[in-house]
């Protein structure tokens, strides 16, 4: 008898933020079910948060200062800033990963001995590195197919006059120079019929008020999309055919290979950088079918105070039971401040409302008793919510949000989107109106459990994300 084949081992590396690390780490469980060693790389704050959110269910660190996760391999690296920087100074972040990370993981990869680098698309500044030392490349991007065909045609885009390229602009009075990336059109564009239309300031670069910041985040953008396209030998997603047929029409070369889930998938842990509270499940289940709105807006969004307030008083008019999760750092300002008035809005909906700081999301949209989701439409969110059957109020709070948004009011129909007033702030009474709205409309949860089907239909053996995923592990083994 020969020796047996030792399986083969992969290096996943997710950009460091929660809506990445989660669909990241659901792809490294399928890839250990099909026999992969896996190495997870975190960067070192992600990777403390994680084992701090999972210690009990999960071994403490090993002494190489890794620790295992149902059989995956957790490593770090550092990102470039100091203990106790703000990692929410985009620029400053960005700038920082993109000069530290390469190197590290380029000393991982000769550590561990890897045979593929399977990478975050918004990682693309180590695809370079892996190749180098003879590793191949297959990148993951964990947003929607639409918005990566969206990078891929940047060029393009500014050719046509929606994005300034760098340069000189002589006026009048002055030479002014010119930020690439910034929008030159205001008005929507739309790649190809049943795509979402874009907006020229609202793509993944945008961050308002930094200009600076802006230019940094673009420079990296179309870096990382440059080299995912020169390095990587296959490009896969988190998206499946019906929910962007017209999408990865026009970009066949992205592999749809989700949602990815399967609900057996629900007890595994998926990363959580937070610790969830489960008491919100026995709650959920002394709740009537379907009476429940559920809301929460991922790890990143960060609303003022007196919206922090509307949403508040909103949920409270709605008279119906409500799961609301509030994470640290959702409100800008001083978190004292709201403390008082606080603490009696959760006197008055006592019983009703719940109010948690992280919830274990994928059991919450999964259980019966939910209503609809109020959501900011991140990507992985919006999987999360279509693969559950869910219905949407959206509220975007940036970057591809906005299109996410589309898919689910314009194109797919399977909910609806709040109205800010002239003043940028959602009342109470358009957040009670729009629930209201969204809970009772029968044609929006028909045509959200017809796309539940299609997701679970695309998911099941002989599905085209179940094909496209075997097509993708063959790769691997080869």
């Amino acid at each position: 008898m020969g020796t047996p084949t030792a399986a083969p081992h992969v290096m996943v590396l997710p950009f460091p933020a929660q809506g990445h690390v989660t669909p990241l780490m659901e792809l490294s469980h399928r890839l250990v079910d099909r026999g992969f060693q896996v190495t997870f790389v975190s960067t070192e704050p992600v990777h403390a948060l994680v084992l701090d959110a999972m210690r009990s269910s999960s071994p403490g660190p090993a002494g190489d200062g890794s620790a295992q996760l149902n059989g995956i391999r957790l490593a770090s690296v550092p990102d470039g800033l100091a203990d106790g920087a703000d990692r929410r100074d985009l620029s400053r972040f960005l700038d920082a990963l993109s000069l530290c990370v390469p190197g590290h993981v380029e000393r991982l990869i000769r550590e561990t001995k890897v045979e593929w680098l399977v990478g975050d698309v918004n990682m693309g500044v180590c695809f370079q590195a892996a190749r180098k030392l003879g590793v191949r490349v297959a990148a993951v991007f964990p947003a929607s197919a639409a918005c990566l065909g969206t990078l891929f045609k940047v060029p393009q885009l500014i050719e046509e006059g929606y994005f300034c390229d760098k340069g000189l602009r002589l006026t009048h009075l002055s030479v002014q120079q010119i930020n690439a990336g910034f929008p030159k059109r205001h008005g929507l564009f739309e790649l190809a019929p049943g795509m979402p239309p874009m907006c020229p300031s609202q793509m993944p670069w945008s961050i308002d008020g930094d200009v600076a910041g802006q230019e940094v985040a673009y420079q990296l953008v179309t870096r990382n999309t440059q080299a995912a396209r020169v390095h990587a030998e296959v490009i896969v997603c988190n998206s499946f055919r019906d929910a962007e047929a017209a999408a990865l029409e026009l970009f066949p070369s992205i592999l749809p290979i989700g949602p990815l889930f399967a609900d057996e998938e629900l007890m595994r842990p998926v990363a959580q950088m937070l610790p969830e509270d489960t008491g919100c499940l026995p709650w959920l289940d002394a709740r009537a079918d379907g009476s429940v709105v559920y809301i929460a807006f991922g790890s990143f969004a960060i609303v003022n105070p007196r919206q922090f307030e509307e949403l508040a008083l909103g949920l409270e008019r709605t008279g119906r039971p409500f799961l609301w999760v509030v994470r640290p750092g959702f409100t800008a300002g001083n978190e004292l401040s709201k403390q008082a008035w606080f603490d009696e809005f959760q006197c008055r909906v006592a019983g009703r409302g719940m109010v948690v700081s992280w919830c274990p999301q994928q059991k919450v949209l999964a259980h019966r008793a939910v209503a609809c989701f109020v959501s900011h439409c991140g990507w992985n969110s919006t999987m999360e919510g279509v693969r559950n059957g869910a219905r949407f109020l959206c509220w975007p709070y940036f970057v591809d949000q906005f299109a996410n948004r589309s898919y689910v009011c314009d194109i797919w129909r399977t909910g609806l989107a709040v109205s800010p007033g002239e003043d940028g702030v959602v009342t109470k009474e358009e957040v009670s109106s729009k629930v209201d709205r969204v809970a009772g409309d029968e044609g929006i949860a028909d045509r959200a459990r017809v796309l539940k089907d299609a997701a679970c239909r695309c998911v099941a053996e002989g599905g085209s994300s179940h094909e496209n995923f075997n097509r993708f592990v063959h790769l691997l083994r080869g």
